[in-house]
């Protein structure tokens, strides 16, 4: 019953009313929609839509802000009066929607941080779950303080284009570095890589802030000055299910080059180091440095003592490729060196590496002659 008479006072202040008069029609009608927006039905709330749509288009900020803020948390509130405040230039409008609704769908997150200022993105990165999508915009478009905030969302998740950016980016911030560094699901190959560009500070920092990680964290830090440490692969499971697999494939039937050549093209970056670190017969550590490494030369000497062809060469430096920043200029000019290198001169480049590591190779078994 209190609705009609409400709805003739909206034609009557849409025709002729002052501002105020709208504003306090406004307010009557989000009073009336949030008092029971439980037991609406869909039908219901697109009555609710179409006037508070009509309203809104003829009041000012201020009070857009204010029925944002009240309707931006209810789950069912109007769409077309949600998307319009979330796309409003007035941040002061568009903050809570944008934070808050779940009326707003990937694709209007996407629109939103791919058009909108630095302010609104940084409102999307604090809803409580955002998608790798929307974290891939975030983090290439966003500011400083957009960046920090998302990486602080441990609802958010990102790709593993999303985390190299992020690793790029925290190369000369410590403070995201040591952000990134302490999110669970940081790829271990990409952590791996924060940590070889952080500094000293924020790899002790990691340590003291992630006590369930320190013993990783201690171990990927001795590994910027003597190699990479056994404690760190044991700390991945990752790590350890790419191991267990391969050595058992292994010994059933040696590891080949089309297996190596599968792994560097699915872009698994444990289970290539696996299989190279097996046929080199080289220590995992030289293998993993030489894949984390800006440039390609210890790359193409494993490959030349593997006795890998160029085709199988090119992929375990496309694996990396982004990371090193290698152009197509880049990779055909490793490709040529790779042609010239001599099997023989590879060797005795790897045996030196070899030597420099702390664990030392296991003798291999030699048949007893007879």
């Amino acid at each position: 019953m209190r609705s009609l008479p409400l709805l003739d006072e909206l034609e009557a202040a849409l025709t002729s009313g002052s501002i105020p008069r709208r504003i306090d029609i406004l307010s009557r009608v989000t009073d009336l929609f949030v008092n029971n927006a439980a037991s609406y039905s869909e039908e219901q709330i697109g009555v609710f839509d179409d006037v508070m749509t009509r309203l809104v288009n003829a009041i000012e900020s201020k009070a857009r802000a204010r029925l944002a803020q009240r309707i931006a948390p209810i789950a069912n509130a109007p769409s077309n009066v949600i998307h319009m405040l979330a796309f409003d230039d007035d941040i002061d409008v568009a903050s809570s929607v944008l934070t808050l609704s779940e009326r707003l769908d990937e694709r209007d997150l996407l629109i939103s941080a791919g058009t909108k200022s630095q302010k609104h993105l940084l409102a999307i990165s604090r809803r409580p779950t955002l998608s790798e999508a929307v974290t891939n915009v975030l983090v290439e478009r966003g500011d400083r303080d957009v960046v920090h905030s998302v990486v602080r969302n441990t609802g958010a998740r990102f790709s593993d284009a999303g985390f190299r950016m992020l690793v790029d980016r925290a190369a000369h911030d410590d403070a995201l570095a040591t952000q990134v560094g302490l999110r669970r699901d940081i790829p271990r190959a990409h952590f791996l890589v924060l940590l070889e560009k952080a500094s000293a500070e924020v790899r002790t920092r990691l340590a003291a802030e992630h006590p369930q990680a320190t013993t990783q964290i201690e171990g990927v830090v001795a590994e910027v000055v003597s190699g990479i440490r056994e404690e760190s692969r044991s700390a991945s499971p990752d790590f350890a299910a790419a191991q267990e697999a391969i050595e058992r494939q292994n010994r059933l039937r040696r590891i080949a080059e089309s297996d190596v050549y599968e792994y560097a093209r699915d872009r698994k970056f444990e289970e290539t180091a696996i299989a190279l670190s097996i046929m080199c017969d080289t220590p995992i550590d030289v293998v993993e440095r030489a894949l984390l490494d800006p440039g390609a030369e210890i790359i193409l000497i494993l490959c030349r003592v593997a006795e890998l062809s160029p085709s199988t060469t090119k992929a375990i430096l496309l694996l990396r490729a982004a990371d090193r920043g290698m152009s197509a200029k880049d990779l055909d000019q490793a490709l040529t060196s790779f042609n010239k290198l001599h099997t023989d001169t590879a060797r005795r480049v790897l045996s030196f590496f070899r030597a420099r590591v702390k664990k030392p190779l296991q003798p291999r078994a030699v048949a007893s002659p007879g």
